[in-house]
């Protein structure tokens, strides 16, 4: 109780689509300001936060103005439950995607820092939204709606708030939320993280790249040994029995490097394939076309394996611009230093193509990311580029067609508009470099 006591952090983030004005003026979110203030007189009655801390937050004061993306980070770094309220509107939102995905790294770090659930996102039903509309974030998700009540499942709460006949249905609702809220701020509680660049921030429902809709899949290769054939005097403290075990920022991370890049390309609204380089080498012959986009994250120490070495270099040799190499180095690792200028060598000459490709963050990654922050940060730019270079270069023969059909071709909208390729690139990027 005591340590509860001195979090005055907001109990909940309230995360919701902005109505278009219409009519004679009435403001269209005023119902979305009464069930933001009913939340938050209930969270108040329920906990002991003291007079004058915000139990909630909704952005109606910053919406326009200065300092609204910092404030948004600021709020979205420290708050203790994520709350978005589902309908149609609200996943057709880039805003409310960025909202997502910014709140949604926090719980994935801080599951990479301790191996601990971190499952603080309540979803509200404001219009019921048919599950084959729900993108994979919002899939994935395992709640009960029900429990609020069978008419809130069914109008939702912006049905129960707007009919007079369903006040006591709404009721039962809103405080059935705000319990929920409450017990799992008390008892998850994440990390406060470091705040995300709103304006920069992608979204959790899928890029201009990736299209909207179901997950599309993107594969996370690990090169990497294993701890039973690690180089001489390689601490064993970093790997397991398969090279997915592999843990390069041990010991501040507790989770294997795979499955934390999994869930930062599931965030993304990806589908994430993990393999091993060593066991795919004996397809590479069948992989010169591509077939989805690709990260291969390489730990250097393999290199110093002669066959692996070998291998790597014959795989660099084919170009394949839709696979993005990344190069965890952890400056905490007391190894590091003495072997990095021999084993930055052997990367250089083993994957020259591999080194110089793409924008300056991908040269980056390439050259070593020191630490799981700094990996988490550079990912999305990544997979972006590994989107976009992989639809640059698939090629797909549908049946029957009789002949060679571009990616592009294939996924061209029913209305003639061209679907899955990007108006405008990720922010920062020239189309020459992507």
């Amino acid at each position: 109780m005591q340590q509860r006591a001195s979090d005055h952090r907001p109990y909940f983030f309230l995360s919701y689509a902005h109505t278009p004005g219409y009519g004679g003026g009435t403001d269209p979110d005023m119902w979305v300001e009464r069930l933001f203030q009913d939340l938050c007189g209930h969270v108040m009655a329920m906990t002991d936060l003291p007079a004058g801390t915000p139990a909630g937050f909704m952005d109606r004061e910053i919406r326009s103005g200065e300092g609204w993306s910092e404030r948004l980070g600021s709020v979205l770094a420290t708050c203790r439950v994520f709350v978005p309220l589902f309908s149609p509107r609200y996943f057709a939102s880039e805003m409310c995607g960025k909202e997502w995905y910014a709140f949604e790294q926090r719980a994935i770090h801080h599951r990479a820092r301790s191996n601990q659930s971190a499952e603080a996102i309540v979803p509200a039903l404001w219009v019921p939204v048919p599950p084959s509309q729900l993108p994979g974030s919002a899939e994935r998700i395992q709640f009960n709606h029900r429990d609020f009540g069978e008419r809130y499942v069914s109008d939702g709460l912006y049905g129960l708030i707007k009919l007079r006949l369903f006040a006591q249905e709404y009721e039962r609702a809103v405080y059935e939320l705000a319990k929920r809220i409450v017990t799992v701020a008390d008892t998850v509680r994440i990390d406060t993280g470091r705040p995300v660049d709103y304006r920069l921030a992608p979204s959790a429902f899928g890029s201009r790249s990736s299209g909207a809709g179901a997950p599309k899949p993107m594969r996370i290769t690990i090169a990497a040994p294993t701890r039973h054939d690690l180089p001489p005097g390689r601490d064993t403290a970093y790997y397991g029995d398969n090279p997915q075990d592999w843990n390069p920022y041990h010991p501040a991370a507790a989770r294997p490097l795979a499955y934390v890049t999994e869930e930062l390309v599931r965030s993304l609204n990806y589908q994430a394939v993990i393999g091993s380089f060593d066991e795919d080498t004996g397809q590479l012959e069948d992989k010169r076309a591509p077939t989805t986009p690709e990260i291969l994250i390489l730990d250097r120490w393999a290199l110093q394996d002669e066959d692996r070495r070998r291998r790597l270099a014959a795989f660099d040799a084919e170009n394949r611009p839709w696979v993005i190499l990344v190069v965890p180095w952890n400056r905490d690792d007391p190894q590091s230093p003495d072997a990095e200028a021999e084993l930055t060598a052997i990367l250089e000459r083993t994957l020259p193509v591999k080194m110089s490709q793409g924008r300056a963050f991908c040269r980056v990654a390439a050259k070593g990311v020191p630490s799981m922050e700094a990996f988490g940060q550079i990912l999305p730019q990544v997979v972006e580029v590994a989107a976009q270079q992989y639809l640059r270069n698939a090629t797909v023969y549908p049946p029957g067609s009789g002949g060679g059909h571009s990616e592009r071709t294939r996924l061209t909208g029913p209305m003639g508009n061209t679907q899955f390729i990007p108006d405008t690139l990720h922010p920062g990027t020239q189309a020459e470099d992507v």
